[in-house]
């Protein structure tokens, strides 16, 4: 099975464009996952005063998310595909949203933030170093800053493997060759397959320096093949974790 990494995996993501949000909307509960993820920052007041992070935002369907879970927040964008990010631009959005056309490493090397808050969904399991991604998100949060990460991480359970073959073979590989993004969804199905654990990406998140990591996993078919994980920036000044 062949990975797609960096500019190669952006350029996929900026043809398939066009068809993503459709390709998307075929799966259950997508839109109401990624909901559920961002609430589960558990934000105050609607996230009033604070600074939020989408990394990783796509066509915006996360930071459309986010923006429900706390409407009264300022919220930066960011995503490498260029294409992506028009599809996400065609779409309404109020002034406090913004969107901005860099990697994640990009976008903490231009001295961003800090952040009070940062949510990434289906953004490690992309990204050719995610180690070095965590230390950047780490850098762009607040002490004591949370993150939620929405990704899909195998439970580690066979059943939960076999599911995902099945379901990458009968639908996903599929539609989109019948899209023309072949290439990109059998970079999908091999991402998820060489990607962490559940546990591993928790033991990840603990090693990079998160506190309070907790891992939740998302309702129907996706129930141990799709994951929340929820954390805090482990600073001497965070004294309580991610809840």
């Amino acid at each position: 099975m062949t990975l797609l990494r960096d500019h190669d995996l952006a350029r996929a993501f900026d043809h398939a464009a066009h068809t993503y949000d459709r390709l998307t909307a075929l799966n259950p509960g997508y839109r109401t996952d990624l909901l559920r993820s961002a609430r589960r920052l558990r934000l105050p007041e609607g996230g009033a005063g604070l600074h939020l992070l989408d990394l990783g935002c796509g066509t915006g369907a996360s930071t459309r998310a986010l923006l429900r879970s706390a409407p009264r927040a300022r919220i930066t964008a960011v995503d490498a595909s260029s294409g992506m990010l028009r599809r996400a631009l065609d779409k309404p959005w109020p002034p406090q949203v913004r969107f901005l056309h860099l990697t994640a490493e990009e976008f903490a090397a231009a001295g961003a933030g800090p952040f009070d808050a940062v949510f990434a969904a289906y953004l490690f399991r992309n990204v050719t170093h995610p180690d070095r991604v965590l230390t950047a998100v780490r850098s762009l949060l607040r002490p004591g800053g949370r993150l939620a990460v929405h990704e899909y991480s195998l439970s580690g359970s066979a059943v939960h493997r076999a599911l995902w073959n099945a379901v990458c073979r009968g639908l996903i590989i599929p539609a989109g060759t019948l899209s023309g993004d072949r290439a990109l969804y059998r970079h999908l199905w091999s991402s998820v397959l060489g990607f962490d654990t559940a546990p591993a990406f928790a033991e990840r998140l603990r090693r990079a320096g998160f506190t309070g990591v907790r891992v939740a996993p998302v309702a129907g078919w996706q129930t141990g093949i799709v994951h929340t994980f929820l954390a805090r920036n482990g600073s001497r000044t965070a004294t309580r974790g991610a809840r």
